[in-house]
């Protein structure tokens, strides 16, 4: 009898455990959760959302086949964890980007997006856009077809980027553009061309993220077709290191010139301040400063009559540099005996507003040596240039936002 009632026992307990293993949404045969109301009833959520609404993505991978949006203020979209809760537009058939958002105080969090047809998250013309843990990926690898952008704020007043990962993008894969206010932190960016750009865009701190193996890692742009200058951006305390992928952007884009093997890139941007990153084994030069006129992208909506193509005021210290310089393209290789067999850790183009008595290029990074390229004269005389050990007279400030979007 009581060998009777082990087996029992045994039996019932083996007969919950299968009924609790079987409590999982079923998948189908690529690991899509089958559930056919499921895009219907999330696009029914966006839509009839009121500020203050939540809407909640379980753990699960999803396909969806249009793009998703959210034009009211005030929605936050929450899953289970950016490997948990997938939305995959690997299916998408209609739509510009996965997700669109063009109502203020919007927040995401813990949710993935892959494989969109074009932008991962395009949020525009808002303001207090958070993204916090947050996974943008191409998962077919670093090609030339996916999407341009990943994270993708433009026109936005107070940007919170945080904790998240990005991969795949053929533009950048965080990219902040005609923005002010921003911080981005924390976040992972790999096998895009451009790992994080701030573009046209005013008072960002880029900090703490990791950015490794992309063509450029972290880009400071100011491109001439855009309707507002940008600049007053921090770059400290990242990790920079081995971005040297093949370029992989569309032909005629502003990124598809940056050279594999670029750590920091500067062009056009003023008040630009490099610190206390570690920045190593960028194969063309750890830190690149340079102009319009060395960037080869034809600005085909013309160029802004208030547009500055020099950079000025950029400031390089307190870094860990090392390695780097040993591979760069063929523009640069002729160069290389310069600085003993490898670029040295700066680069800068040599164009300066002629305007300008002083450029304040400025470089105070123990034994760093910067190239002048001498692009003015067509590289006639590149040369060390040791007159660039300056300071600027104040440093930026720190960026701070409004209490509630950094409460997560």
């Amino acid at each position: 009898m009581r060998h009777t009632a082990a087996l029992c026992t045994a039996s019932l307990f083996a007969a919950l455990l299968l009924a609790g293993c079987s409590t999982g949404p079923k998948t189908d045969a690529q690991g899509f959760v089958v559930d056919p109301d499921f895009e219907k009833k999330l696009q029914e959520q966006l839509l009839d959302a009121k500020p203050g609404t939540v809407v909640t993505i379980p753990a699960g991978k999803y396909a969806l086949t249009r793009s998703l949006s959210v034009a009211v203020p005030g929605v936050t979209i929450k899953g289970a964890g950016m490997d948990k809760s997938i939305l995959s537009f690997a299916r998408q058939t209609s739509g510009a980007e996965g997700l669109l958002v063009t109502g203020d105080d919007f927040t995401l969090e813990d949710v993935a997006l892959e494989d969109s047809k074009g932008d991962a998250l395009k949020i525009n013309g808002t303001k207090n856009a958070v993204m916090r843990r947050v996974r943008a990926e191409w998962t077919g690898g670093s090609k030339t077809s996916n999407g341009a952008y990943g994270l993708y704020p433009v026109q936005v007043t107070n940007v919170l980027i945080e904790d998240s990962v990005v991969k795949g993008a053929s533009d950048a894969g965080i990219y902040v553009g005609q923005s002010s206010n921003i911080i981005v932190r924390n976040n992972r960016a790999e096998g895009n061309v451009a790992g994080i750009e701030i573009e046209n865009s005013t008072a960002a701190d880029v900090y703490g993220n990791v950015v490794t193996g992309n063509t450029g890692g972290i880009l400071v742009f100011n491109m001439p077709d855009l309707p507002v200058p940008g600049s007053k951006t921090r770059v400290f305390k990242n990790q920079v290191v081995a971005n040297n992928l093949a370029n992989f952007a569309t032909k005629g884009t502003a990124v598809a010139s940056v050279p594999p093997g670029s750590g920091v890139i500067v062009n056009s941007n003023d008040d630009v301040e490099i610190f206390d990153n570690d920045l190593k084994d960028n194969q063309t030069a750890n830190v690149i400063i340079s102009s319009f006129y060395s960037l080869g992208f034809e600005a085909t909506r013309g160029i802004a009559a208030a547009y500055d193509p020099f950079p000025e005021n950029v400031y390089v210290t307190g870094n860990r540099i090392s390695g780097g310089g040993t591979e760069p393209g063929a523009k640069y290789a002729p160069l290389k005996a310069l600085g003993g067999g490898a670029l040295p850790a700066v680069l800068w183009d040599g164009f300066a507003n002629p305007k300008i008595a002083k450029p304040g290029i400025c470089v105070q990074n123990g034994d760093a040596k910067v190239l002048n390229v001498d692009g003015p004269n067509k590289s006639a005389n590149p040369h060390i240039d040791t007159g660039l050990d300056c300071a600027p007279a104040t440093r930026l400030p720190e960026i701070t936002l409004p209490a509630m979007m950094t409460k997560g």
